[in-house]
């Protein structure tokens, strides 16, 4: 095998040992790609993992840059060559895609490709991906030059054998990282329903009692007023008590991403999902910024989302920034959109509908500050501040 500087058993086997250091999903779909076009000298490789409507539930790419990604517009759809891969189960080695039957063309941004090799990952009987390849590298200086079979087609016959061991180490590879990610996902609802028995218990009790005090409050106010003035203290301290409990359990409720990658990573991939999933673009830049107590770092990610949520789902932005930047030894989160804004004198009015209640509720709890600016056909854009530790 002679398939680039990086070629024969040692590339395969560095490209299977990266796979097997990753559990996350999407890591491993981006190292099967990137090995892939490495091992076979390509200047373009994918892959596809389909959903049950017709299209893909991801979709990774490797040698497109961002720009050229976010151009390409919505994700692909299950059609064409893809579909021919998913739905038949066989490899696709071709010298040209443009120039078969199947090919339906693709949109304006997209690079050009001519030569490809595609082969189905599969799980048993299963096919659980896609993984293709295009435009073979053909070095003006090679010796020997790369042969080109089937009518000039640079991917050869063994290339396409050892995209195929790279396919179901592949399928392997990915489905640990499935197994693993369901494990998770599993342990977590597990501690989540505890906590929220446990949760029903406490509270449950504590507002038993608080009622029943109100209650003896309320029979001896006529009567006995020192009394009734006592239970009363009584109540505000189970209020109290219950206001604790809840508290305690929202900490422990908190995201399971933050804990693992802190602030700025679980921003980061929340966006990517939602730039890949909406036709606005979602950005995402931070500078500086250092881990944070935990409930503000909670609060700045929920106030995140709500933003988002408000400018993805009601603004009709074209494009929204998020940015999370140092400031002293706390941090500030900005969030902006182009879209229809609203007139600020009425955010008592539309405050509650736009979730900026409990914006503020969250960035008051932690010690922090929110500001909002916008104007009808202007935009809007949230401000957060935290104080820091």
């Amino acid at each position: 095998m002679s398939q680039g500087p990086r070629s024969g058993l040692a590339a395969v086997s560095s490209a299977l040992l990266a796979m097997s250091r990753h559990l996350e999903v999407r890591d491993v779909l981006k190292t099967i790609v990137a090995s892939a076009r490495e091992l076979l000298d390509a200047q373009y490789a994918a892959l596809g993992v389909p959903d049950d409507h017709g299209g893909f539930a991801q979709f990774v790419v490797d040698g497109v840059s961002d720009e050229q990604w976010r151009a390409i517009g919505p994700l692909p759809r299950q059609h064409g060559i893809l579909a021919a891969m998913l739905h038949d189960a066989k490899p696709e080695r071709l010298a040209d895609v443009r120039k078969d039957p199947r090919f339906e063309g693709w949109p304006d941004a997209h690079p050009e490709l001519a030569d490809f090799l595609g082969l189905p990952i599969r799980d048993g009987d299963e096919v659980i991906g896609a993984l293709f390849l295009a435009n073979k590298l053909r070095p003006a200086s090679a010796h020997p030059p790369h042969p080109e079979p089937q009518g000039g087609c640079g991917f050869t016959e063994e290339d396409e054998e050892l995209l195929a061991i790279l396919a179901q180490h592949a399928a392997i590879a990915l489905t640990n990282a499935r197994l693993y990610e369901r494990s998770r996902e599993l342990t977590i609802a597990e501690e989540r329903s505890r906590l929220a028995h446990e949760l029903h218990d406490a509270v449950s009790q504590k507002l038993f009692s608080l009622r029943l005090t109100a209650q003896a409050a309320a029979a001896l106010v006529d009567r006995d007023p020192a009394r009734a003035k006592g239970e009363l203290h009584q109540v505000a301290s189970l209020a109290a008590e219950a206001v604790d409990e809840l508290r305690a359990a929202v900490v422990e409720l908190r995201p399971a991403a933050l804990d693992e990658d802190g602030l700025v990573a679980t921003l980061r991939t929340q966006i990517q999902v939602l730039d890949r999933a909406h036709t606005a673009a979602v950005t995402f830049a931070s500078n500086g910024v250092r881990a944070l107590p935990a409930s503000q770092e909670e609060a700045l990610l929920r106030v995140a989302q709500e933003a988002l949520h408000n400018a993805l789902r009601h603004s009709g932005a074209a494009r929204v920034d998020v940015s999370v930047e140092r400031r002293g030894g706390g941090a500030v989160l900005r969030v902006t959109d182009d879209g229809s804004g609203f007139e600020p004198t009425a955010v008592h009015r539309v405050g509650r509908h736009l979730g900026l209640v409990s914006m503020r509720d969250r960035a008051a709890g932690v010690g922090g500050s929110l500001t909002v600016e916008s104007a009808p056909g202007k935009g809007t854009t949230i401000e957060m501040e935290v104080p820091g530790g």
